[in-house]
Order: C-alpha cells, then structure tokens, then sequence
C-alpha cells in the first residue's frame, strides 16, 4: 500500500472541523487500504507505531535530531532548516517546504515516480520501527540516517507528515471513538459490536484487522485475553449517600477508594504483566508487585484489577498518591522500591484458568478474588469492604475509610446484572469521595484545550489555560473555565513547555467553545482543579441548556492541584459529572435555605 495515499488522507483529515465527516473521510481511507497493513495505518493515525501494551519504545528522537534529518534528507544545512522552522513553527511543514522547493523532487512528486520506488506502508512503518529500536553507541547516527533516509525519499506531502509523527505533532483530530465510528463505517457491524470488542481488547489496530478480514462475524468472536489490556469499567460520582443508595438498589459492596495508581494484573505462569489505567505497560517500575504477584496469588492464569498505593515503611500507614510519583522518577528502580513501598489492594476479577468474569456479578467476582488471595502475608490484598443497606451504614464506613487514609468509597451495585462494564461509565459503580461533602471542595479532573497570554509581569507568556470536560455522548470536550493561580514558578515554566508542545494552529475539531483562545491546545493533557463553587454561566459549552436555557456550568475560581499524567483525555471528570454534582448543590442550598442562588 503507498504511503503517499494515507498522506493524501492525512492533508484531508487535518483540514476538516466536523466531527461527522472526520469520521466519513476516515472510513473512506480504511475503505481503500490494504487489509494485510491496517492495523499499521489505525496506529499511525493514532500516533504510535503499536499499541501502548507492548511496552515498546517510542520513537526517541529530538527536536536537533529531527531538524539534523530533514536538512540531510532535503541537502540543506541545519541552519537553513532552523530559520525556515523559526518562521513556519511546525517541522513537518519545513520539510514540505523544502522538499518542494527542490526542483527534482516537484518533478518526481508530479509525476509519480521515483528511482528507488514510492514509499509503502510497509516500508515507512518499518523504518520508524527501527528508529524506535535503535539503541547502543551508534544509535543517534542511525536514527537521524535512517530519518533523513526517509525524507530524502519521499514526496512533499509525505515528508510532512512523516517528520510530524516523528514530532509527535500529527494534528488528525482523531480519537479512539471516531476510528471505531469510521470503522463501523467502513466494514459493517454496529458501533457497539465494535466498540464491545475493543472494550474487551484494547488494539484498535488488531480490532480493525479483523473486521476488514472477517466483518462482523469475526469480531463478536473477542475475548478476554491475558497480555492484551482490558479497558478499565469506571464510575460515576454522587455526593449523596441516600442517593447513591437509591441508584444501587438499597443494597451495595463498598469499596475503601484508595489514593493510589490503579492497575490491571495479567498473570500467565511465571509471566506477570502491570497495565496502567491508560493501559500502558509499567511492569518495570513495580517489580515486586510482579514478585507478589507470583508468590501470593494462587492460580496460573488470570487478570484482576487493583490499587498500587504507597505505604509508610514505618507504620503500614497509606500515603498520598504524589509518594508514586516520586517513585517513577528515580532511575534506579530497585532502589525505589525500597525507598517508597507500596501495597496492592486488589478489587476485581476479569479472567480466571480460562474463563471470562466480566459477565459475571459483582459478587461472584469479588467472592473468587477472595479465595486466589494468601491470607498470610501482608503485601497483597483484597480491598476493605462491606455489604450496606442504609444511608447510615454508609456514611459510617465512608468516614473510617477516610480516616484509615483513603480517599473515599466506591459504592458497587451487586444486582444479578452487575458486570464489570469495560470501557463504559455507568451506574453500577458510584464515587463517593471525601471533598464532595462540601460545594466544590471536590476535585475534578479537566482537559487543556487553549491557552491565554497574560499581562503585567506575565506579559508575553501563558498565564492560564482554557480547561474543558470530557462529554461521552458526542465524544468531545466543553469548556468549563480558565485557570490562572495555583501555579508555582516552575510549574508556570512547565506549562509555557507544554503549551508550546501541544499548540495547534486552529481550534481542535473535538473541542467546543464559545471563547476564544490565544492559542489552541491539542486535548491530551488532563489536570486536576479544585474550586470555589459551580455556578451557571453564559461562556462556557459544558452542560449547555441541560439546566437551563442559554447557560452552560463553570466553575468559579478554579486553581491548579496538579498534572494527571497517569489520566488521558478520555479519562477526565464528564459534562454529566458536572451537572451532577451542580445539582446536588442546588439541593444542599436548598436545604441550607440559601436564597442567594
């Protein structure tokens, strides 16, 4: 398959805004692709050169590697390269620039040809591939050969976006959800099929390899498969304990929620597996989660889910989820471990010797997990939990879990359909978290979609950044507000570095906003923000016309917590959240007899 088709496609995508025909174009592309090479064309589009599981390298090449390739691929100087770079600001459209200027290379783009043969899918994916792999003394002089190769090779159009995905800048547009609608486009089966299977396994590329080969037919055939990540089932939040109990039925597990990293187990034989939420492989940094694993759970094959939490070698106490952050800086990792341990406090049962248990009930799952668990041994176990049946109990179990260190509970319906929903938000399990107790004393967890220069002392940098919520039902983002305190001096630097990294020239097709940005962002990153209150508000697109007509819901003087780096996109506090929780402050005021509102 010509690569210089799926550039062709590229160029269309990046010039379109509406969701709908992103998806139409997209499927259109998958419509003309060699099936024998689809997987590598989704994760191109994606990104990546192979799924996040894998634990593969990234491509590892920086911005003075990258321009070193493009002025050898283009018989310029890097000199040459820098000055157009500083007037362009997007390296894939200098080497466009350049690559077209050449008199031999136009020609060759004109008609067709070339001396060595038009680029492949194949070809390109596989040199990146070895770009990737490099490593020992000679790998810089084989990355940036092997680069320029490519460059000296292709035409204009692909140059350009063989250089951005190099940059990690491809600017599609393109989500997980709106490859999984173009592929339901493109080959059949309902967008639910689809979507059911990817939920059970978590390969977009595979995933649309095998509806292209044996339609919808192949795909209902998706199990659960130990190695391949399952997307993780997440909850929705209450504030309320009485009504959180007449969302489950009256009857409830609950869950200690813990303030840890939350992680998917695979285990087959000696062979252990650590998945992070955004199902990346992070085996390496938790090697004796993988050693406990092994000596104290008792079976040879399964997946079951958990909560890596630091721990005070002291006194066994739980600490705050920042103690694992320190923990991933270190290099060396044996020495971590020692340095910040940790429990794991396992909570589900996704697959056992076998067979499938996400369609089985909550408490089926929770009983088994139990027994595959060592009781004799203090390293790994299964969250602390109860049945409740009354708002009391409830709340009691709420306020010792968050004075044994938790964050708060997770309620989890235990009715004959309760499931492990992968990939979906539903009611069967419901947060309840310490700081919903009080108006926006909560955290949430928002996505930078802009950026806006600031004045006085901040004149000429980025001084808050636009934050939007994620809205499930048309798979976009709507702003809720803007943040500008909370940062420290190094962190307002940080954010000057990601801004820059993530900048787009126009506003991003996912994203939905009535206010203006000095500069657009890519939505990839997430942050957590904590605020005063929720209030309604004429600018902003999250909830609009849910509560009432015109007004959309913001949140008033919001600050920074932190980066969320273990959350994508996709991840982060919903529009539906945000209605939620401002509703049930209307209810606390109402309560409270504040006539303010």
């Amino acid at each position: 398959m010509k690569f210089g088709m799926v550039a062709e496609y590229f160029a269309k995508l990046e010039d379109i805004s509406s969701r709908l025909q992103l998806s139409a174009t997209l499927a259109e592309l998958f419509r003309s692709a060699d099936k024998a090479v689809l997987d590598k064309v989704v994760y191109l589009i994606q990104g990546k050169l192979w799924p996040d599981f894998l634990g593969m390298p990234e491509i590892g090449v920086g911005e003075k590697l990258l321009i070193k390739a493009v002025a050898l691929g283009t018989g310029r100087n890097e000199g040459e390269v820098e000055s157009v770079l500083r007037k362009m600001g997007d390296l894939g459209e200098v080497a466009a620039s350049l690559k077209g200027g050449n008199k031999m290379d136009s020609l060759t783009a004109f008609l067709g040809t070339r001396d060595e043969g038009e680029l492949t899918v194949e070809e390109v994916h596989e040199k990146l591939a070895k770009v990737a792999l490099a490593s020992g003394e000679r790998s810089r002089d084989i990355k940036v050969r092997t680069l320029a190769g490519l460059v000296k090779r292709a035409t204009p159009i692909e140059a350009k976006y063989i250089v951005r995905f190099v940059d990690g800048k491809l600017r599609l547009g393109i989500g997980d959800a709106t490859i999984l609608d173009a592929l339901s486009q493109a080959f059949g089966g309902s967008k639910a099929d689809v979507e059911r299977a990817y939920n059970l396994r978590a390969d977009l590329g595979q995933i649309a390899k095998l509806l292209a080969e044996g339609g919808a037919e192949a795909i209902s055939s998706v199990r659960v498969t130990v190695g391949i990540p399952v997307r993780v089932m997440l909850a929705e939040r209450l504030s309320e304990a009485g009504e959180i109990m007449e969302k489950v039925g009256g009857k409830a597990l609950v869950d200690y929620k813990y303030d840890g990293e939350r992680a998917q187990i695979h285990r087959k034989g000696q062979t252990v597996t650590v998945f992070s939420r955004r199902m990346e492989n992070i085996t390496s940094q938790y090697p004796d989660v993988v050693q406990w694993v092994r000596d104290y759970l008792k079976a040879e094959e399964l997946i079951c889910e958990g909560e890596i939490v630091a721990v005070d070698p002291a006194t066994g106490d739980m600490r705050p989820f920042q103690e694992l952050m320190h923990r991933k800086r270190k290099a060396d990792v044996l020495e971590a471990t020692k340095e910040y341990p940790v429990n794991l406090f396992l909570f589900d049962l996704l697959y056992l010797e076998g067979e499938d248990f996400t369609t089985k009930n909550q408490l089926e799952r929770r009983r088994k997990l139990e027994e595959l668990v060592s009781q004799e041994q203090d390293k790994v176990k299964v969250a602390q939990s109860m049945i409740v049946e009354d708002r009391a109990k409830l709340e009691e179990f709420f306020f010792r879990a968050i004075s044994d260190g938790a964050e708060g509970v997770m309620v989890k319906s235990i009715s004959p359909d309760s499931i492990y929903q992968a990939g979906a938000r539903g009611w069967l399990w419901i947060k309840l978290k310490r700081d919903y107790k009080s108006e926006m004393a909560d955290t949430v967890d928002l996505v930078v979609v802009g950026a806006i220069y600031g004045r006085g002392k901040r004149g000429g940098k980025f001084s808050s950044l636009l934050l939007a919520a994620y809205d499930e039902e048309t798979d976009t983002f709507k702003t809720v507000c803007k943040v500008a305190s909370g940062f420290s001096d190094q962190e307002l630097d940080q954010m000057q570095e990601l801004v820059r990294k993530h900048a787009i020239p126009h506003r991003h097709p996912r994203v939905e906003s009535s206010i203006e940005a000095d500069v657009w962002v890519e939505p990839s990153l997430v942050m957590e923000v904590r605020g005063a209150e929720l209030t309604l508000s004429p600018l902003h697109t999250c909830c609009l016309n849910s509560y009432r007509e015109g007004m959309g819901i913001s949140i008033r003087f919001p600050r920074f917590i932190r980066w969320r780096e273990d959350k994508s996109p996709d991840d982060a506090t919903t529009s539906k959240e945000i209605l939620e929780m401002y509703r049930n402050r209307l209810k606390k005021v109402e309560v409270e007899g504040d006539e303010s509102v």
